[in-house]
């Protein structure tokens, strides 16, 4: 196995610089010095709030211009930590930067309770107008604001409130241990959740079994432990809500992002509607294995042959620029910047951090981390992060820095349009019929993980926080029998609901990230409906959606997408995505 190569090793027209963040050592420290002292400047204005508009303008600018340079400073740490995780240096400087985003932070806790006691006349005075997203936030709230003593009593309360995630995640990343199994050569080998998924992807029957069938046994042995955990995260969600006068915690959850309850059970429903598409996958998957039915363990194993083609980096990004093309000129200029000015951090090296991401700040440019190693997924990669970034640009160079930073509800949006768009291409221009398998299994594989997966998780997520809210207590029994239901009628006939899947709720840590999963599903809908438009509509389309890009977070998610053209209120984005679904599977049956 060829060696990684260390970081010096890596020719620098392939690293980024973050000097366009933070030039030097020197600078780094300044810029420390400079967040303390604008910090102890803005801490004068506690208390005074009341004092006029004009008072309010001249602080919140204030605000911004701290949060801004600290957001810089402290990206800067992180990103500079990633590029090695070995070097001390960089652990010590990103130790500095928190202990000073803490601080900035503890020092600006008085703003919102102060800005939720002042007239809204004066908030929404004309002086005031380029923060009228951010006051009209906190007034929105107003009525789930409490006292400043009781806000105090809750945020002193989260430490302890966080105690089912904590017990779950030290249980489930330290304490639970699977033992061995034989892999495909009859080696002892440990079973890990890192190698969980590889081990399900085995063309070894046996060896899915066996990794499966550990597992989940193994969960099983503690399903009273992880149902306390997880009815505790339920509970405590429970206990906010109802403290802040929302009658749910899937209302006071959605909330945050003004989304209605509706947004929620149309996806549920919609999706329940067209879980037939999904059992005719699951039939197909079956035939591609020449089975009549499958096991839950056979539902990660590829269909057809991985496509073994590499790519360098610069085909990869000359194949996502052609497929970006229909986004218009300037989208290709920035794609071509970014691609060249060394936003990009592009191959592996030794102790830097795994796995991909775009980042940067409001001050800087986008950034992106890679480990690129030439695969399609690869490109698929650069094209996802690609869009993270453009979205990030648009919105940084369209928006105040207050109204700059859009929510994890349409954050994957711009990523998936780009992957979906660059899957179109491909399909476009590829006659190999073995790769074009390949490419469609890929799209429906991301389907049924992003959009019936998720949903899945969403409906099993909502109805066991309903019973609570509801006063009707559930067993680790009830948790169990409700999660197998639920998973034998999305996965239907063509697959075997054994009972160990009844156990999978049991390891999942979305269900301690409050109502979180649901945002994987409309994002990737939402994606499929505007490329659909863009396919129908052109330039019109695109044009609508750049919109959207500008917009960043100067809106509340919904109405940010309506720019776009997708309402997710209506089924209309469900059916484009099914559509597409359909007419891919279509494509991929006739190819068996």
């Amino acid at each position: 196995m060829e060696k990684l190569k260390k970081r010096s090793e890596i020719d620098s027209r392939f690293q980024w610089d973050l000097s366009d963040m933070i030039k030097n050592e020197e600078q780094f420290l300044s810029t420390i010095k400079q967040v303390e002292s604008l910090a102890e400047e803005f801490s004068n204005y506690s208390g005074t709030l009341n004092q006029g508009a004009g008072r309010i303008r001249d602080c919140l600018d204030l605000y911004a211009k701290t949060m801004s340079i600290m957001e810089n400073l402290v990206v800067y740490s992180l990103m500079k930590s990633d590029e090695d995780n070995a070097l001390s240096k960089s652990q010590v400087d990103v130790g500095k930067t928190q202990q000073l985003m803490v601080k900035t932070e503890t020092i600006a806790s008085f703003l919102e309770p102060e800005l939720v006691a002042i007239d809204e006349n004066i908030l929404f005075d004309d002086q005031l107008k380029e923060y009228k997203k951010f006051l009209e936030e906190i007034v929105r709230k107003k009525e789930h604001t409490l006292s400043e003593k009781e806000e105090r009593i809750l945020a002193m309360s989260q430490e302890a409130t966080s105690a089912p995630n904590d017990i779950f995640s030290m249980f489930n990343n330290a304490d639970i241990k699977f033992g061995e199994i034989e892999d495909e050569e009859g080696n002892k080998v440990e079973l890990t959740k890192g190698r969980y998924i590889p081990f399900m992807e085995s063309k070894v029957r046996a060896v899915r079994k066996q990794a499966y069938e550990t597992l989940y046994k193994e969960f099983g042995k503690y399903k009273n432990t992880l149902a306390a955990a997880y009815t505790s995260q339920i509970k405590s969600l429970k206990f906010y809500a109802k403290a802040r006068n929302y009658e749910s915690s899937l209302q006071a959850s959605l909330d945050q992002d003004n989304i209605k309850e509706e947004v929620l059970d149309n996806l549920i429903e919609s999706i329940n509607d067209y879980l037939p598409l999904l059992h005719r996958y699951v039939k197909v998957r079956a035939k591609a294995l020449g089975m009549e039915k499958i096991s839950m363990y056979d539902i990660y194993v590829p269909i057809v042959d991985q496509d073994t083609e590499k790519y360098t980096y610069e085909q990869g990004c000359e194949l996502v620029k052609d497929g970006l093309k229909v986004l218009g000129n300037d989208y290709q200029e920035l794609l071509e910047k970014a691609m060249t000015s060394k936003w990009i951090d592009v191959y592996e090296n030794e102790g830097k951090t795994s796995g991909a991401y775009s980042w940067g700040t409001y001050l800087s440019h986008p950034y992106i981390l890679l480990n690129y190693s030439g695969t399609l997924d690869s490109v698929y990669t650069l094209a996802h992060e690609l869009g993270h970034s453009m979205h990030s640009y648009y919105s940084n160079h369209n928006q105040s820095y207050i109204n700059s930073h859009y929510k994890i509800f349409v954050a994957e949006v711009a990523s998936t349009v780009n992957e979906i768009l660059l899957l179109k291409h491909m399909l476009a221009i590829t006659t190999d019929s073995k790769k074009r398998a390949f490419l469609l299994n890929h799209f429906l594989e991301s389907f049924r993980g992003t959009v019936f997966r998720q949903t899945m998780f969403a409906e099993y997520e909502r109805d066991t926080n309903q019973s609570f809210n509801n006063d009707i207590p559930l067993s680790s029994d009830d948790l169990c029998s409700m999660y197998k239901e639920i998973n034998s009628r999305y996965y239907g006939e063509a697959c075997e609901s054994d009972e160990l899947i009844s156990y999978e709720w049991s390891r999942i840590p979305h269900f301690y990230m409050n109502f979180y999963v649901y945002k994987y599903a409309t994002g990737f809908l939402s994606a499929v409906a505007i490329v659909d438009a863009i396919e129908k509509q052109g330039e019109k389309a695109v044009d609508r959606y750049k919109e959207f890009l500008k917009s960043g977070g100067s809106d509340y998610p919904m109405e940010l997408l309506k720019k776009a053209g997708v309402d997710l209120t209506d089924r209309q984005p469900i059916m484009a995505g099914m559509k597409m679904f359909e007419e891919i599977l279509d494509e991929f049956e006739n190819m068996l």
